[in-house]
């Protein structure tokens, strides 16, 4: 993927080495001063008191939001520019779509980037669950070690399955635009497990090919891909199927508790997208075969 060099989305926020907390917005005493200050000899203290509460603000990020000082390697500064890299081109594609296909503006996610566990609107989550979308705060969250499981533990590498990935939660978000969320949570308690899971199943493969829709508009208008890329989203979606993970982990499968898909179908709806771009083929609700 043709990522390095490229602008990066703003939406981020950086909570690596915080221990997943948000940090507090404070001012030393050496700040206080300034301000009081600029108040007393400006005959403009708005503008500098904006200039100080700026800095403040970027002094914070760059010790990893208030966690203390962040050392990274250079693999963990390159996956972070993909990332955000991949987040800024779903905010122009999604807003693309959503102004010319659905007649809404679109909301654009805040990405939270964290190291070993994290507390979000929806609860604690942690390196080990794997990257999540948050419906309640509008935040996807992502440990960038997962990227050492999909090479790993899944023999999936590639920037670009990693950009499947950020695509993928950034699909979920979309699904909670559009009202998809919710109408799948509420039949929770009101269907069997079974039921919901199927639901649960149908929502997560919408989402893939919901990814396959980013990617086919994102390489038309910015021509991102290289060759090789397709496959390695595809060896993805591939990999973290149900069936797959199930096997890995016990030896045998239970598609009852399938909550993703398999890795057949994963791989069919995100090329589904991929190819056809069109929101409209992407009713898995309504699909006879998933």
């Amino acid at each position: 993927m043709r990522y390095q060099g490229r602008e990066r989305s703003k939406n981020v926020e950086d909570r690596r080495g915080s221990g997943g907390r948000k940090a507090a917005a404070g001012f030393g005493i050496g700040t206080i001063i300034l301000i009081v200050l600029a108040m007393i000899f400006s005959d403009n203290p708005g503008r500098y008191i904006s200039m100080i509460t700026q800095n403040a603000a970027q002094s914070q990020a760059s010790s990893g939001q208030g966690g203390g000082q962040l050392n990274v390697s250079a693999e963990e500064q390159a996956l972070a520019e993909l990332v955000t890299v991949t987040l800024k081109d779903t905010e122009d594609v999604w807003h693309k779509i959503f102004r010319e296909q659905i007649g809404r503006q679109y909301r654009e996610p805040v990405l939270v980037l964290f190291s070993e566990k994290v507390e979000s609107a929806c609860g604690y989550g942690s390196a080990a669950t794997g990257p999540f979308y948050c419906p309640a705060d509008m935040k996807l969250y992502i440990d960038l070690s997962f990227y050492q499981q999909l090479k790993q533990r899944f023999k999936a590498g590639g920037d670009f399955a990693m950009a499947y990935v950020v695509a993928h939660e950034v699909a979920h978000h979309v699904q909670n635009l559009l009202g998809i969320t919710d109408q799948v949570h509420r039949m929770r308690g009101r269907i069997s497990k079974t039921e919901y899971n199927e639901q649960s199943v149908k929502l997560e493969l919408q989402a893939d090919f919901l990814a396959g829709v980013w990617a086919h508009y994102a390489h038309k208008m910015k021509n991102i891909l290289e060759d090789g890329d397709i496959e390695e989203a595809l060896n993805a979606a591939h990999a973290i199927g149900d069936d797959n993970i199930q096997k890995q982990a016990q030896g045998y499968v239970v598609p009852d508790s399938f909550t993703h898909g398999t890795s057949e179908q994963r791989v069919r709806w995100f090329r589904k997208g991929l190819q056809t771009g069109d929101i409209n083929q992407g009713d898995t609700f309504s699909a006879r075969v998933l």
